[in-house]
């Protein structure tokens, strides 16, 4: 499928990349290609950034028929523009799209489209320490119909937004609720599948945990309340007694991109790490016994964010005497020298935007 290009005449004027916010800013241009029963997806375009017109009943605003992923381009010391591991947030949408009843995309075409995108707004890439062009691609359901059904039609979209620090801390320790009221997900529902349900329903425990001074929740498993899980925008590690333990998939825990990658750091550097189940008042024996020597959280957004406090059952657990511990300091600096270019990549994560893309 050829991708239509609909430039825009009056291009924005750019913002300082000294402190950039996440998320507040956006490029020119979007990529959009419709999804039609019978057809198939048709109509590929870049077209300026503009707002999206739909019907009042389209299903995306009534049963939440909607999937998204997240992922960053970097520009390099040598003006060359870096994605990391991109097939696997492709992947990663469609086996949400599966669990949402979302038509598959072309992976192979909706990368094509994701580079062709960024080839059209390089001059957006941030060069600042720290800074990055945050991709947000996402699906949703257009058809105007209220019956509960899957949608016959779907819009797949493509935006930019040049970046800095996902928190304010940046790679200083941010700290941490563990939550027991509510529940993030549950085995069987849609807590592996990148969706919005997943977050709206997180919002409220966010809400509480920041007006008690915590950037973030730490969520237990929704059947008995107990094994740790996530936190609301990263997985998460703990190093104990010399060796990382994460979570293990199990049907409700996200399965992050950068998860995967500190997995394989680790092994690469034969560092003890293993996927089970930790429960809360494990990782507190852990702690209490002066064995839980740091914790940190991973994600496309914020990289490597390390854990300085966990308040669990009105106590806080201040980790590492709530510093950022050398490991995580190690895995940040190695991860995102890969993702800039400034460090080897042994593993071949990264891909180069203009091996596939065409040149405007």
């Amino acid at each position: 499928m050829k991708i239509e290009h609909q430039l825009s005449t009056s291009r924005k004027q750019k913002p300082s990349y000294d402190n950039l916010e996440f998320g507040k800013i956006y490029t020119d241009h979007m990529f959009i290609m419709d999804y039609t029963a019978g057809i198939g997806w048709h109509d590929a375009r870049i077209v300026p950034y503009q707002p999206i017109t739909l019907d009042p009943a389209a299903a995306v605003f009534h049963y939440g028929q909607t999937v998204f992923e997240g992922l960053k381009a970097y520009l390099t010391k040598d003006e060359e523009i870096l994605l990391f591991r991109p097939e696997k947030n492709i992947q990663r949408l469609n086996r949400s799209n599966d669990r949402l009843c979302i038509p598959q995309l072309d992976e192979e075409f909706a990368l094509q489209a994701l580079k062709e995108l960024i080839t059209v707004d390089r001059e957006w890439i941030p060069s600042a320490e720290g800074t990055s062009l945050y991709i947000r691609p996402f699906i949703i359901a257009t058809q105007p119909y209220l019956g509960v059904a899957p949608s016959k039609k779907f819009q797949f979209i493509i935006i930019l937004s040049p970046v800095g620090a996902y928190y304010k801390e940046g790679i200083n320790p941010v700290k941490i609720a563990v939550e027991r009221q509510f529940v993030r997900a549950a085995v069987g529902g849609t807590g592996n599948a990148k969706t919005g349900g997943n977050y709206s329903g997180s919002l409220k425990a966010q809400e509480v945990a920041e007006a008690a001074g915590y950037s973030q929740v730490l969520w237990l498993d929704g059947k008995e309340n107990k094994n740790i899980e996530e936190v609301g925008s990263m997985n998460i590690f703990f190093k104990i007694n010399g060796e990382v333990v994460t979570p293990e998939l199990n049907g409700s825990i996200l399965e992050g991109v950068t998860r995967s990658s500190i997995i394989q750091l680790l092994q690469h550097w034969d560092i003890p790490v293993v996927e089970r189940k930790i429960s809360i008042d494990e990782l507190y024996e852990a702690y209490k016994a002066g064995f839980l020597e740091e914790a940190f959280g991973t994600g496309t957004a914020a990289v490597i964010s390390p854990v300085g406090e966990l308040f669990w059952q009105g106590e806080k657990l201040l980790i590492n005497n709530g510093e950022t511990g050398e490991l995580s300091k190690k895995l940040y600096d190695t991860l995102t020298g890969i993702q800039t270019g400034k460090v080897e990549d042994p593993f071949g994560w990264t891909v180069k935007v203009y091996e596939m893309a065409k040149t405007f």
